[in-house]
Parts: structure tokens; C-alpha cells; sequence
């Protein structure tokens, strides 16, 4: 049975709180970087499993649910959540480490080492990578033009007059998330949670008003030119539907010196949720096999 420490620490701009399963004699730790941008690590509830084997770091980045100080938009920047990022490694595993990014997490951990580099990174997981905003823009609008009819048109009609808060809009959108972010019905509690708890001024400001539609200061970022600088085990995770389409997936791997690529078959976005065992079993695996 595993333990919880929890706490907040100082990074630039604020204090970020923070909880660590397992114990610190076990093995290599594993620092989690969620998604959104504005979102929370609730979806993270699987890998509290992994820390029988080693203690696993969980923390809201600044701005998010567990890390309530609004930070002006001056901080809202790839290169201060990567300080961020930086921070909370020192203050919590000096050490060796392995790193998983999920999302806009995943932008976030090569933002760090090319900001940091890659000493002491023992692994890097990049889940349903957000790694080049202009190709994940391209790449909604390929899934959305699969979408059926209806649904489809509702989005385009609200999306050209920008009625984002339309009723007849979120159910459309709703539809879409049950496609590509988590197929589960009902969708768990975890991720339920970090819907409700999103920071949506973080999200508007660093993304947009919607996956399709990208105006912040992400818009025209492209990380892609990290990946075949990367000396290291990496891992890279999606599901069959995911927003991170398998295509895309596998193009970045193939920038990327001997990395592996696992698409979880019926699973979205959200593959650690929905095929959880198979997934928690295949990246304990890949941890301990970069550990020998």
C-alpha cells in the first residue's frame, strides 16, 4: 500500500500544489504534466497504481485547480511553465526522473528539455502528444469533417459566428469529446472532475475558444524540432480515435531516435482511461525496461 504527501511549492509567478504517491526508497520517480492548457491531474487517478514500484508526482501547473493564484497573462508561456516544470523536479525529485506529458503536458516536457536538457531524464512518455499547434488544428478539422451531418453542421454554423456559449453548440461539441476524448459511458469520475475544475481563462488565453479554433499564445508553436535531438528512451501513447490522430503519432516517432509507439485499439484521448489496465501494464514495462 502506497502513501500521499501533499503540499504546495514556490515556482516563478506563484506556488503550485502538488501530491506524491508512493514511497521515495522505491524506484525512479515519475513527475505527471497535464493537459488543457488550464487543466488539473484528477484524470491521472490510473498512475496512482504505479506507486507500489515508485513514487509518482502528481501537480497542477500554475494558474489550475490545486495552483489557484491567477498569473498575469505575461506568465501564461510555454517557457515559464517549463521554469515551472523545473521547479517542481528540484524541489521534489533532484534525481533521476521520468517524465510523461499528456496533451498540451507533452508540448510542455520538450519545452523543458530543450529548455533544461536532458541529463537525469531517464524516459520521456508523451501521451495524445500536442506537439506542433498548427498540425493539431489541421487534425481536428479532419476529425470534425468526419463527424455525422447534424452534428457537424451545428459546430461549423457556431464556430463562423463564434457562439461558443450556445446550448445547441455544447451538445454538438459534447458529441465530438465522446468521439475523440473519452469513449467511456458514463465517463468517470476523475475526468468529470477535471472538466468541472478546468481553468477556462488559462485555456481561452494560451488555446482558444475551442479545439478547432486556436487564437492564444500557442497558436503558431511547434516543438517538433526537439524530437530528433532526443537521447533518450521514448514512449509515445494514443488511442485509435484520439484528437492525437495515430498518423501523426507515428510521424513524430519517426523523428524520434528509437522510439516506441503504442495506439490502445477502441480507445480516445483519454487511452490510460479507458484501457487502463492494458495501459498501466505496458508503460510499467517500458519504465522498469529503461531501468537495467
Amino acid at each position: 500500500m502506497y502513501t500521499r504527501t501533499k503540499g504546495t511549492i514556490p515556482v516563478p509567478g506563484g506556488e503550485v500544489g502538488y501530491c506524491i504517491a508512493g514511497k521515495e526508497t522505491n524506484g525512479t520517480p515519475l513527475i505527471l504534466i497535464h493537459g488543457g492548457p488550464g487543466g488539473s491531474y484528477d484524470a491521472f487517478e490510473p498512475f496512482g497504481s504505479l506507486a507500489d514500484a515508485r513514487p509518482v508526482i502528481f501537480y497542477d501547473q500554475l494558474g489550475s485547480y490545486r495552483s489557484p493564484g491567477r498569473p498575469d497573462t505575461s506568465f501564461l508561456t510555454l517557457e515559464r511553465f517549463a521554469d515551472e516544470l523545473h521547479a517542481v523536479r528540484k524541489a521534489l525529485a533532484p534525481g533521476p526522473v521520468h517524465l510523461l506529458g499528456h496533451s498540451f503536458g507533452a508540448m510542455l516536457a520538450l519545452a523543458y528539455l530543450e529548455r533544461f536538457g536532458q541529463d537525469g531524464i531517464s524516459s520521456l512518455i508523451l501521451a495524445g502528444p500536442l506537439i506542433s499547434s498548427p498540425r493539431w488544428e489541421a487534425d481536428q478539422r479532419q476529425l470534425l469533417a468526419r463527424m455525422p451531418p447534424d452534428n457537424r453542421a451545428v459546430i461549423e454554423m457556431h464556430e463562423a459566428s463564434e457562439t461558443y456559449d450556445s446550448p445547441a453548440y455544447q451538445e454538438a461539441m459534447m458529441s465530438y469529446y465522446h468521439r475523440h476524448v473519452c469513449r467511456m459511458e458514463p465517463w468517470p469520475d476523475c475526468l468529470n472532475r477535471m472538466f468541472e475544475r478546468l481553468a477556462v481563462p488559462i485555456y481561452m488565453a494560451m488555446w482558444g475558444p475551442s479545439e478547432f479554433t486556436v487564437r492564444g499564445t500557442l497558436r503558431q508553436v511547434d516543438t517538433t524540432g526537439v524530437l530528433p535531438d532526443l537521447r533518450l528512451p521514448v514512449l509515445y501513447t494514443c488511442g485509435e480515435f484520439d484528437e492525437a490522430l495515430p498518423l501523426t503519432v507515428r510521424d513524430y516517432a519517426a523523428m524520434t531516435e528509437g522510439a516506441i509507439v503504442h495506439v490502445f485499439a477502441g480507445a480516445s484521448h483519454m487511452h490510460f482511461l479507458e484501457a487502463e489496465e492494458e495501459y498501466i501494464a505496458f508503460l510499467s514495462a517500458f519504465l522498469k525496461g529503461t531501468e537495467k
